[in-house]
């Protein structure tokens, strides 16, 4: 059975056209994974199919009755409110039902026989309905739930005003997962949990009945708990069946078929037009060539789609820097409170650290310390000489009303504007990308206009926090190429073993320093 269904939609912004006529299907229990390059439309084909947004043309039509949870990254926590009081609102429909069970039995002391035997079967009906959806066991399913991603371990009674980016995604995760939908939306769920947790997550979804659909750039994840794949590219929506290497096949016999198609078609083209050129003029010639054009006008000419830029990341490298990188004597990082014990820590020229560990024990607040633009409790940390640092932060708060080749401009005044569009294609951004608005970008793109400003600015030492957070499949694949071949110092936060573990000299993991209890 259906339970969603897209027919002929058709959506941009401003004059970059995002799809166009594109169909798709959801039926019950399909487990399916959107994929495509940064920019393509994944998270603004979220958006349609929630509601969110207004198509330009098309139809989004979900079957009655359905309960869709979308994990939104942007939803309000109140503050005031705990953990548990956030994972207790995925049963609020369940609560309201008791609410309106118990105003029925209060109704039955002054009811007649009548009006009491149609209350009885009424509260039959939603006791019933109570049991089925384990609502007499509310508390143990939020604390295996909440264990599950790791916020047992931060305390259920714990404010959510106070939690970090990361921590926040794992309430909104673990709500929307004991909510139990009909339909999960997941946006790429991945980006701020820990690999313990990833593990917890792929275990979840490949026991999950009900139907989901995924975006994600981190293969194997994607790979252990779907079952049918969605390619965006080029405004059309393709189905595939099978897992990513599976539809990378397809779709790579696809492209050559097409491409032999083509090559096929415009030498017939060619040998049409030359028939017709050289024959119209003469009478005894005239006719077969008016029928050869005829053919040519009929013909539905094959296109081939243009060739998405491959992303190509060069460091620029500094003079050599001084033998310590960095160096911290007794230094207790945190902001109120102590995250760390007393850190006694040493980085030396030409090491590559992987700065690892659960979210929220403090790993970017340590980076933040190193680098000076935090104090510390106490203690101190010293950074060596001749250091120039390039660093990319998780996430920028601040919106962004400059176009990608301002951005970038504004950093570089002496590049001409040639270079600067050289710069952000070379990063894989198309001309409609560099064209854009920053803040319109989606947030791989983003991420892709930062990564252009680093890699043009010289360094001898490398910061990066959570860098794979958003970036497609192609552009991680080169970052991680980039970092390996890079002659400077590196220190990486990253939650994917898969990128990190070819890149990384030496391993800090913030688990046997963190005053969190594991």
């Amino acid at each position: 059975m259906s339970i969603l269904s897209v027919s002929k939609l058709s959506h941009g912004f401003g004059d970059r056209a995002i799809f166009n006529d594109v169909s798709f299907r959801l039926l019950k229990g399909e487990h399916i994974g959107l994929v495509g390059a940064n920019g393509e439309g994944k998270s603004t084909f979220m958006n349609i199919i929630t509601g969110k947004l207004q198509p330009d043309e098309g139809k989004v039509a979900w079957s009655k009755n359905v309960r869709v949870g979308y994990l939104d990254q942007h939803a309000v926590l109140q503050q005031g409110s705990t953990i548990r009081d956030v994972l207790k609102t995925a049963f609020q429909y369940l609560l309201d039902m008791e609410a309106e069970m118990n105003t029925l039995f209060e109704k039955m002391g002054d009811a007649s026989p009548e009006e009491l035997e149609a209350l009885l079967e009424e509260t039959g009906t939603i006791q019933e309905t109570l049991t089925n959806n384990d609502f007499y066991i509310i508390d143990a399913k939020v604390e295996e739930v909440a264990r599950g991603l790791g916020l047992t371990d931060i305390g259920l009674e714990k404010d959510v005003h106070d939690l970090s980016g990361g921590q926040r995604t794992k309430v909104l995760l673990a709500k929307l997962l004991l909510e139990k939908p009909d339909i999960l939306l997941l946006d790429e769920p991945t980006n701020y949990l820990d690999e313990q947790h990833i593990e917890w997550l792929k275990r979840y979804l490949q026991e999950y009945e009900n139907a989901f659909v995924l975006i994600s750039h981190d293969i194997p994840f994607l790979n252990s708990v779907i079952n049918l794949i969605y390619h965006m590219e080029n405004q059309e929506l393709n189905r595939y069946v099978g897992d990513y290497h599976d539809f990378e096949k397809v779709y790579e016999m696809k492209k050559q078929q097409l491409e032999s198609k083509f090559k096929k078609q415009q030498q017939e083209i060619s040998e049409l037009k030359d028939f017709v050129a050289r024959n119209k003029a003469r009478v005894s010639t005239r006719n077969m060539a008016m029928s050869r054009q005829k053919k040519l006008d009929k013909m539905e000419v094959i296109e081939l789609a243009a060739e998405r830029p491959k992303p190509e990341f060069h460091f620029k490298e500094a003079r050599t820097s001084g033998k310590v990188i960095f160096e911290t004597k007794d230094l207790v990082i945190g902001y109120d409170q102590p995250l760390s014990q007393p850190l006694n820590l040493r980085m030396e020229r030409g090491q590559k650290i992987a700065l690892v560990g659960a979210n929220g024990i403090g790993k970017t607040t340590l980076l933040k310390s190193l680098l000076g633009e935090i104090r510390p409790i106490s203690g101190e940390a010293m950074k060596g000489d001749y250091l120039h640092i390039g660093y990319f932060e998780q996430e920028i708060k601040s919106s962004n009303n400059n176009s990608c080749i301002e951005e970038v401009w504004s950093e570089f005044p002496s590049m001409t504007q040639y270079e600067v569009r050289a710069a952000l294609a070379k990063c894989g951004l198309m001309t409609k990308h560099i064209e854009s608005k920053v803040s319109v970008l989606s947030g791989g793109e983003k991420a892709k206009v930062r990564l252009c400003k680093l890699i043009n600015r010289e360094s001898n030492v490398l910061v990066f926090d959570e860098p794979t957070n958003h970036l497609d499949v192609d552009a991680k694949e080169e970052l991680k190429r980039a970092l390996k071949e890079y002659k400077g110092s590196i220190l990486l936060i990253s939650h994917e073993p898969e990128f990190y573990q070819e890149i990384a000299t030496d391993i800090w993991n913030g688990e046997t320093w963190t005053t969190k209890i594991f």
